[in-house]
């Protein structure tokens, strides 16, 4: 039996506004210990993610951070996302393709939940499918072009 993402993803999901500063999207992942945060416009729809790594290397680099919004440093084109009624196998398997951590879930346009690697990991009847996730996104991927 495979579960869906609804019933091991965190449902509780912190967003924030494209317009928001990237000096506020850190101090949020700081309060929260997260990593990454879905960018949300003004009716709740995603937008882009931002991730730790996204501010690190788009703006604190620049010393720009605290005026900067969110919407010149967030991943906006393609954005990976999954569903509530996925399986957890077709999650790890989209975010080893896509070399991705974090997946965020959507419905209905909006945000309903987060499925991280280790909520996968968690899940004894995802463990392989984690394990070879996690093997698929540590290989190096190609430079893009």
């Amino acid at each position: 039996m495979q579960h869906e993402l609804r019933n091991v993803m965190t449902s509780n999901v912190e967003t924030i506004q494209e317009t928001q500063s990237i000096q506020e999207a850190a101090e949020l992942m700081s309060a929260r210990n997260i990593g990454s945060v879905p960018v949300v416009n003004n009716s709740g729809q995603m937008v882009g993610i931002i991730t730790d790594r996204d501010i690190t290397l788009r703006s604190t680099a620049d010393g720009e951070a605290a005026q900067t919004p969110v919407s010149e440093a967030m991943t906006a084109q393609s954005i990976v996302q999954g569903t509530p009624d996925m399986s957890a196998q077709e999650a790890a398997q989209l975010m080893a393709q896509q070399q991705i951590r974090r997946l965020p879930v959507v419905e209905n346009d909006q945000v309903v939940g987060m499925v991280a690697l280790g909520d996968l990991a968690v899940d004894n009847m995802s463990d392989d499918a984690a394990g070879d996730a996690l093997s698929s996104i540590s290989n190096p991927s190609e430079p893009q072009k």
